[in-house]
């Protein structure tokens, strides 16, 4: 059995690629593949920024062709979608148990730390499950990866500072203010930097949000969304009076909030502190306003040199992050083998005892034995078969606790070709797997004391679930 990933995501393939993938209801989807001859489990994750279709197999190249197309049919869309090879990537075996780990831990996600995609992957995964699609290997897999991720978010720092500059500027802002809750903000423009740093703040629990921009209408867009006021550039005396926080970003080329027009709202705010960010280039806020004693001015520089600290500490967790993917991932490939090596020896073992029954019955017959001299050429060819076994079904049991068990295991079904119906003792396999199937999907979704890691990223899942 091999692990198989087949993917594309924000890094390989644009918008208008990944966008074909989206399909609301991915039951269908998944019945469609998993009812495939080669693919045995199936889980298929669908965001905005990734689509990744992760497969068990026994038949790897054709697991692979079949993954293939349905990339190049575009899913379950009308028409095909040009896909070029270079947009989709593929892991097998354990580099998929590394990606699947990164992903759900947040190291492979647009902005490093970003908890979204946790949440995006329990979807997929509940999906699967529901739909009868995803066995007891997927199923592990997934569960290895939540629990991967609660210790990544537990035992490191990596989503603890911001590295966007409308996060920092919000962050600063809660620092000055201890909390938001009570605060009203004063946002001038209406472009993306605006909008993030809206995000941003109902996020820190501030509910009054005042958009002012020359083209109202534009405001008014935001402001419907965000739950709050359009107004337009000629009213930023009266609203500058009422705001605690103010975040420009807008295009003008002289300051549009000089030093006077802050003094006059000071004045009148009876000298309450002002939080004032500028996101403008040019500058949207006169730099003397800084001098000013109940004034806190930042602008974009000061912002990123925030967010490029921010960035190298998020870095250096990460490495510790990465470092709790390798343990996570040894430890699961230790249970894959385990899993594998049990019926690889029980097979192993089956088709020698058939070979040899086979051959008994050939020429029992024509050596004209005695029953008693028949009973001590069986117990003859099952001591010999017995010897020759035992050295490789050992190397086998031993490999199962090392890094590269399930490489050996694979070798071993490849040298006897266990995998190989027409070989020696072959007819024996139909009977073996009826009765004992490790794959089957009708086996049980968690093991007796295994973390399923549910309660991974709890607090993550109340925020939007979009990997942006």
């Amino acid at each position: 059995m091999k692990l198989l990933l087949l993917g594309m995501n924000h890094r390989t393939a644009p918008v208008e690629i990944r966008e074909r993938f989206a399909v609301p209801d991915l039951v269908p989807v998944l019945h469609k593949l998993a009812d495939a001859e080669e693919i045995q489990e199936v889980v298929l994750v669908s965001t905005c920024n990734r689509v990744e279709v992760i497969a068990t197999t026994h038949q790897p190249e054709a697991a692979r062709l079949r993954l293939g197309d349905f990339f190049a049919r575009g899913g379950l869309a009308a028409s095909p979608v040009e896909v070029e090879a270079e947009q989709l990537y593929e892991f097998w075996d354990r580099d998929v148990v590394r990606h699947v780990f990164r992903v759900a831990s947040s190291m492979d996600s647009m902005v490093v730390g970003e908890p979204q995609i946790l949440g995006q992957l329990k979807d997929a995964y509940r999906d699967a499950v529901e739909a009868g699609t995803c066995g007891p290997v997927l199923s592990r897999l997934f569960q290895r990866g939540f629990s991967t991720a609660k210790r990544v978010k537990n035992e490191t720092r990596i989503a603890e500072r911001p590295v966007s500059v409308a996060k920092v500027a919000v962050e600063l802002a809660s620092q000055i203010f201890e909390s938001l809750d009570d605060k009203r903000a004063l946002l001038i423009g209406a472009g993306e930097m605006i909008e993030a740093a809206m995000v941003s703040l109902q996020r820190e629990g501030l509910s009054e949000l005042k958009i002012a921009n020359r083209t109202v209408a534009h405001a008014d867009e935001l402001a419907a969304r965000f739950g709050g006021t359009a107004h337009g550039l000629d009213e930023l005396d009266t609203l500058l009076q009422g705001a605690d926080v103010v975040l420009s970003c807008i295009a003008c080329d002289e300051p549009l909030l000089s030093l006077d027009r802050i003094q006059r709202a000071l004045h009148a705010r009876q000298n309450r502190p002002f939080f004032l960010i500028d996101l403008g280039v040019p500058r949207n806020i006169d730099p003397a306003v800084n001098d000013l004693d109940t004034a806190y001015l930042y602008d974009v520089d000061d912002l990123q040199d925030v967010a490029a600290a921010n960035t190298e500490e998020r870095e250096r967790e990460a490495r510790r992050g990465e470092r709790i993917v390798l343990e996570e991932e040894q430890r699961f490939d230790g249970w894959l083998v385990a899993l594998q090596a049990v019926p690889a020896i029980r097979h192993l073992r089956a088709r020698a005892e058939a070979i040899t029954a086979q051959e008994m019955g050939r020429h029992a017959g024509a050596l004209q034995l005695s029953d008693a001299q028949l009973e001590g050429v069986e117990a003859l060819t099952r001591s010999i078969v017995n010897k020759i076994l035992h050295a490789p079904l050992s190397r086998l049991r031993a490999e199962t606790g090392r890094e590269e068990g399930l490489a050996v295991l694979e070798a071993a079904r490849e040298l006897f070709a266990l995998d190989d119906a027409s070989a020696p003792g072959g007819h024996i396999d139909a009977e073996l797997q009826a009765t004992s199937s490790p794959g089957s999907r009708d086996e049980p979704h968690t093991e007796p004391g295994d973390e399923s890691g549910e309660d991974a990223g709890n607090a993550e899942e109340s925020e939007e679930r979009h990997e942006r």
